[in-house]
Formats: C-alpha cells, sequence, structure tokens
C-alpha cells in the first residue's frame, strides 16, 4: 500500500504566496496545532511548538505557534497578515474550526496571499476539507469552455461526513455534466472524501521513495529512507488529482 505523501499534504490550488522573494527575506511562519494532550507522550511541549523551535533554529524563517485554545483559535486578522506560511496540524477536535473561519485562510491561499501546509493527521481538518472542495470544483469547470463556465451551475452530491471510504468505494471526487434546457450546464461534484481506506496502527517501519528530487520540497533529503516506527495508510487517498506527488511511502 502507498500513500500520496509521507510528510505533508501540501495544497496546490492556485499560484501561492512567494516564499522569500527578492524583496522579502525572512519567511514568517505561524505553527497551528490542536495541541492534544496525547501528543505530550512523545512531545513534552506539544507537537507544534516542537516544530516551531526546530524553524527558529533555521535561517530566514520568523515563527510563531499558536493553538485552538489561544483568543480567536489562534486565527486573528492580524496574525494571518503578518503569516507567509501556515502549518496546520489536528486530529481530534477538527470539528471546532467553523467553515467561515476556514473559509477565510482558503480564500487567503487563492489570493496567493498564504501557503497553507496541512500535516498529518489533518486530512479531515476543515480547511484542507474546503480546499478539497474548491481544487474539486475548479478541476470540473475547467473542462468546460470559458462560454460554458459563465452559465455553469455546481451542484454538490452527498454529504461530508468523517468516515473512511470503503476500499472498493468509487473515487471521490468525481464530476459529471448535465445539459440544461436554457443551454447552461449543470454540474454534479461528488464531494472528496479526504481520507485513505486502509489504516493500522502497527508501530512498524516504512520505506519512503523521494519521487522527484528535484522537487523544492524534497531539497535535501535521501533518495531513499526508512522511518523505524510509524503508522500504515493505504491508498487510494481520495483528494482531486495532485500537481505532484513528491514522495512515496511503502510497507
Amino acid at each position: 500500500m502507498s500513500v500520496i505523501s509521507t510528510v505533508l499534504l501540501a495544497l496546490s490550488m492556485l499560484a501561492p504566496a512567494a516564499m522569500a522573494g527578492p524583496q522579502q527575506k525572512t519567511v514568517r511562519v505561524v505553527v497551528w496545532d490542536e495541541r492534544q494532550s496525547k501528543q505530550q507522550q512523545v512531545y513534552k511541549n506539544f507537537l507544534g511548538n516542537h516544530i516551531a523551535e526546530h524553524l527558529r533554529r533555521q535561517a530566514g524563517f520568523s515563527v510563531r505557534s499558536v493553538g485552538i485554545d489561544d483568543p480567536r483559535q489562534g486565527l486573528s486578522p492580524k496574525l494571518l497578515d503578518n503569516c507567509d506560511v501556515l502549518i496546520w496540524w489536528g486530529h481530534q477536535r477538527q470539528g471546532e474550526i467553523s467553515n467561515q473561519t476556514a473559509q477565510r485562510l482558503i480564500d487567503r491561499v487563492k489570493a496567493g496571499k498564504l501557503n497553507l501546509i496541512i500535516l498529518h493527521s489533518a486530512h479531515w481538518s476543515v480547511p484542507f476539507v474546503l480546499a478539497m472542495h474548491e481544487r474539486a470544483e475548479q478541476d470540473a469547470l475547467a473542462k468546460l469552455t470559458p462560454a460554458q463556465r459563465a452559465e455553469a451551475k455546481v451542484e454538490w452530491v452527498g454529504i461530508f461526513k468523517r468516515k473512511p471510504p470503503a476500499p472498493d468505494a468509487k473515487l471521490t471526487p468525481s464530476a459529471s455534466y448535465e445539459k440544461q434546457q436554457d443551454g447552461s450546464t449543470l454540474v454534479h461534484i461528488t464531494r472528496p472524501n479526504c481520507c485513505f481506506p486502509y489504516y493500522k496502527a502497527h508501530g512498524k517501519p516504512s520505506k519512503i521513495k523521494t519521487l522527484l528530487p528535484n522537487h523544492p520540497i524534497a531539497k535535501g533529503i535521501p533518495k531513499d529512507f526508512t522511518l523505524l516506527q510509524t503508522e500504515m495508510y493505504g491508498g487510494p487517498f481520495h483528494v482531486p488529482e495532485p500537481d505532484a506527488v513528491i514522495f512515496e511511502e511503502r510497507w
């Protein structure tokens, strides 16, 4: 079994904000962490703070660490106005973030003002789910002509539930097109599940292969390496077709 990415699920919706252009020497990073108590079995000061501390030791980063219990859930407009990259980790409290709050993040991504990195296990986090819906709609409408897109209407199929897909379930998202009497196109889009059918917390090793060694995310990463203790997540991952698959993990 293999999954799309071992370490992160990087959104590739529209043109992202520049990471560190000629006018900007420092990348402003915000690490958002659910700060789940079980993290402290391994990360005594929580996972988000651990990531932030590591990034602070690297040149070229200005880093803040926030959490879901901070004012405005750590996502104030002022904070986001001073953020180039938002790193997001969540697991058990996914539903506590409202669609309205998450949509503000996605709107910034679409406007090229924010880069959003979703860490495992936030595949069901509201920002990631909304982002995948946005991307599914973009992909579906891209198959129409400009004239058809101008008149098209989108209808979402199904209700989003945080439930893994069955191994034989039809891959989501998917789209179908229906011509209307007025000449417009009704686009039916089955919602992306944003999960995978196989999971096992066995704590066994996995082997990871770098598929795109020249990709910026893979800079400095070995061609092949092993994680000594991990979990198994098997595809297919029910999300829109990615622009790039950078790593592949196998068990």
